[in-house]
């Protein structure tokens, strides 16, 4: 399952993103991972959280970034749910024809190894791909 937050930049997308987060933790029976482009966010996280900050390693573009999703999800069986903020940075989409090819990939990703993906997407609803549209949950 994926779940997309969108609007446009500073409109409370990552508050948002957290406050699910650690929402989730009281009912989450597995493990839960949350991509950043930085460290920002760390204190804000509850300490069950494992951060990953993106930027830390040499991904260039989406495909290297799925294989990324991938090698995270191969590593942990007990993982249930993957938060992704600044889905379109970390991801290095420029392009609907780029957001369509993740959102299928994960799509994928999810179904077979049961991950929820909750993504928070700078874009405002009107400009996402069809795709995603029926993919969000909050538009801001």
């Amino acid at each position: 399952m994926i779940e997309i937050i969108s609007g446009e930049k500073g409109k409370g997308k990552t508050k948002e993103l957290l406050s699910k987060v650690n929402a989730s933790i009281t009912s989450a029976s597995g493990n839960i991972v949350y991509l950043d482009k930085s460290q920002k966010h760390m204190y804000e996280l509850n300490n069950k959280v494992r951060l990953i900050n993106v930027t830390d390693y040499p991904i260039d573009n989406c495909d290297e970034f799925l294989g990324f999703i991938c090698g995270i999800v191969s590593q942990d069986n007990d993982l249930e749910e993957m938060y992704l903020d600044s889905f379109l940075t970390i991801a290095g989409i420029s392009d609907d024809e780029q957001i369509s090819h993740a959102i299928q990939k994960l799509d994928v990703i999810s179904e077979k190894y049961n991950v929820k993906f909750v993504l928070s997407v700078s874009r405002d609803k009107a400009l996402l791909p069809e795709c995603a549209k029926a993919k969000i949950v909050i538009s801001l």
